[in-house]
Order: C-alpha cells, then sequence, then structure tokens
C-alpha cells in the first residue's frame, strides 16, 4: 500500500449545500488510504466560515480556512495548496462523495516520480433518481461529470477534470497555482476550464511529466434538480464555449483544443447516430438526445466565437495570484 501522505482539498461558497459538505467531508473520514488532513476553503462567506469552524471545531483532521484570494473556485484552490502539508493534494467537489478506495487509486501512481498528476471518474447522482432521457452520455461535463468517448482504465491525459482530481505538490512549484480569470466565480456564468488550463502550463514546464486518468479513482457527484432541464443545458454549453476561448487564449489554440478536437469529430457525431438509431428501435428519447448533441455543440461555438472576440478585444491576460503561506496560517 502507498504511504504518500494526501492532503485534501474542498471548496465551499453556500450554505445551501450544507448536508452535501458534510457528505463530502464524511467520505473523505471514511477512505481505506486515510488522507492526511481535510482542508475546507470557504470562499468569502463569514456565515458559512463560522458554522464550519463550530461544526468540526473537535475534529483535528478537518481544517476549515477562509479564500485568501479574490472571490472564485482558483483563489479558493490556491488558498487549500498553500495551506496543505501533503505530498499530494488532491480536490473534491463539495457535492460530491468519494468511494473507499478513491485516494488509494490517486496515491499509487505516485510511486513514479514522473507522474504529476491524477484524475478519476464522476458518475452523475440525478436528483430525480433517473437520468433523463434527453440528456446525452456525451454531455455528461455539462453537470460535472465524466462524460461518454473518455478513455477507459489508468491511461495518459491532456488534463484531468478539476472536481476529481489530485496533484503532486511540485507541479505548482513549477507552474504556481490555478489562474485567476478563468473558472467559476460564486454564482456568476458557470464557466469552467482552469483545471485544463493549469495542466497544460504543466505539460510544457515539464515536458516529461505524466498526467493520468484512472477511472477506478470514483466519486459520485449530486445533480440537483435545476440541472436536469434544458435551460440549464443551453447556458452550461455557452459558458464552456467562453470558457475554451478563455483557455486557448492563455495556452494557445492548438493545446488549448486538441483533446476537444476528437471530442467533436468523433464522439459527438457517433452520438448523434446512435441517438437516431435508438429512435428508429423505439427507445425513450434516441431523437431527442441526437437534437441536444447538435444544439449543444452549435451553442457552444457560439460561446467560443463571443469569448473570444471578447478576450481580444479586451487584451485579457491570465495571472496566478500569489497565496502567501504566513497569510492562511494567520486566518485559520
Amino acid at each position: 500500500m502507498s504511504t504518500i501522505d494526501v492532503s485534501v482539498v474542498i471548496c465551499v461558497y453556500t450554505e445551501d449545500r450544507w448536508e452535501d459538505i458534510l457528505a463530502a467531508v464524511a467520505s473523505v473520514r471514511a477512505q481505506t488510504h486515510p488522507a492526511l488532513e481535510t482542508l475546507l476553503v470557504v470562499d468569502h462567506n463569514p456565515t458559512l466560515l463560522d458554522r464550519l469552524r463550530s461544526e468540526y471545531k473537535e475534529t483535528d483532521e478537518v481544517r476549515v480556512l477562509p479564500n485568501a484570494g479574490p472571490r472564485g473556485l482558483s483563489a479558493g484552490r490556491n488558498t487549500g495548496i498553500a495551506a496543505s502539508r501533503g505530498e499530494v493534494v488532491a480536490f473534491l467537489d463539495d457535492d460530491a462523495v468519494a468511494e473507499r478506495d478513491w485516494l488509494r487509486r490517486f496515491a499509487d501512481p505516485y510511486s513514479d516520480p514522473r507522474v504529476l498528476a491524477v484524475g478519476g471518474r464522476a458518475v452523475p447522482v440525478w436528483s430525480s433518481g433517473r437520468r433523463p432521457d434527453w440528456f446525452p452520455e456525451e454531455f455528461d461535463w455539462v453537470v460535472g461529470c465524466s462524460y461518454r468517448g473518455l478513455p477507459p482504465g489508468r491511461v495518459r491525459v491532456r488534463n484531468v477534470l478539476g472536481g476529481n482530481a489530485s496533484f503532486r505538490r511540485t507541479a505548482f512549484d513549477f507552474v504556481g497555482g490555478f489562474a485567476t480569470g478563468i473558472g467559476r466565480d460564486g454564482n456568476k456564468r458557470p464557466m469552467g476550464g482552469e483545471e485544463t488550463d493549469l495542466c497544460i502550463r504543466l505539460s510544457r514546464a515539464r515536458p516529461d511529466a505524466i498526467l493520468l486518468m484512472d477511472d477506478r479513482a470514483v466519486i459520485h457527484h449530486k445533480v440537483p434538480e435545476a440541472r436536469e432541464h434544458f435551460g440549464y443545458f443551453r447556458t452550461r454549453t455557452y459558458a464552456e464555449g467562453l470558457s475554451k476561448a478563455l483557455v486557448a487564449r492563455s495556452v494557445g489554440v492548438d493545446k488549448g483544443l486538441e483533446s476537444e478536437r476528437r471530442y467533436a469529430t468523433r464522439v459527438l457525431p457517433a452520438g448523434v447516430v446512435r441517438g437516431l438509431r435508438d429512435q428508429l428501435l423505439a427507445r425513450p428519447g434516441g431523437a431527442r438526445r441526437a437534437a441536444a448533441i447538435v444544439a449543444g455543440v452549435l451553442t457552444a461555438a457560439g460561446g467560443y466565437l463571443v469569448g473570444s472576440m471578447r478576450a481580444r478585444r479586451a487584451g485579457t491576460t491570465f495571472a496566478v495570484v500569489p497565496i502567501p503561506v504566513d497569510q492562511v496560517e494567520r486566518a485559520a
């Protein structure tokens, strides 16, 4: 069994997810490979900060910290990195629970010093109890989950998925951390892409780096009822287009859209054909799944074009905001 120490960072921002946060922490504390510590980083919400500190005041392995940087997920993660002590830093979404072997699956590959990141698989847990019949598996990333088209097993990848990911601590010495200006910021538009940007920068800084995805490192990610509707699907795919434009501006189009080209030219056309075939076989939702794929592609493409034009006009730049360790310690 691996002896690598893993710190787990869970970024939180709203009391609406109180029960989800408690469940996420409980799943970390039940791991077969025990976490060195669990860090709850609260994004500029003093009420939630105080409530969580009270909840875990007698639990040494859980530490509650305020985000020491600007509002948003990137700075929250950077705060967790600065405060953590483990050789590996893992990230878990605040509305997800990890299976018991999650950290063991993460820790094992780090016996190879070239491995700088390991990601896992996120399985959707639909609030309605079942997947909407129109919702294509190829677009499960819309609800923060692994999607049809990802390679199976333990394989090398361009980037890991941020809600279920781990990094060797030294990786952040090479790239600094997650860049602000990409990704989510409180309750604003559901952006993403900050982990893609970081992984591409990491591979450039260390061409010998190995980034892995292991589909046995499983989390179960809650999908609230509001995200089971086409309105959210449309909003999220548009936001993803905006995000991809920012990633491409940050790291270049070739790398920024490398995986997306295969996804758009192979995975999605196959999904449309599968949906139409299901329709011919009288399986529920076949035509609607095919239509949703087409709509998702067009909406994301529109977001990408708008995002690219906005970024050029504004001269958008990105930076990693440093989080001083002493500042985090004072806030702890």
